[in-house]
């Protein structure tokens, strides 16, 4: 799974280490978005970088990928235990979804307690599985 903050750094700003990861991801694993993800996307996209939206749907489009439905009404106290709220959706979904890694920027996802995702940084998640 990947996080919205991995995404926009793979469409805005395409370095050859976003690049990277996600040829290592697509030759190698399945991406799973969760609805939330690809919202949350749109909307920044939207926001800070409108003059780039016209060419967000052909981005996604391209991108192969297991659309992951997120749930409403999460119940926080019966999830684990993340600093901003607002990064729940995806935690829960990434959970429910079974997926073995869970890749951000995102440093509150860093102090959650789980077995199940991983939770690695996009630099960690290629030393550990590119070639």
């Amino acid at each position: 799974m990947i996080d919205t903050n991995v995404l926009i750094s793979i469409f805005i700003f395409p370095s050859a280490k976003m690049l990277s990861l996600i040829d290592t991801i697509t030759e190698r694993h399945t991406i799973v978005l969760p609805s939330y993800v690809l919202d949350e996307l749109k909307a920044v996209i939207r926001r800070k970088f409108p003059q780039k939206y016209d060419l967000l749907d052909r981005f996604i489009q391209r991108l192969p990928f297991f659309l992951a439905y997120t749930p409403e009404g999460i119940d926080a106290e019966k999830c684990p235990e993340i600093r901003d709220k607002k990064d729940l959706p995806i935690l829960v979904t990434a959970i429910l979804e079974e997926v073995d890694v869970l890749i951000t920027g995102d440093a509150d996802f860093a102090a959650v307690e789980i077995e199940r995702p991983e939770i690695l940084t996009p630099a960690r998640f290629l030393e550990k599985y590119a070639e």
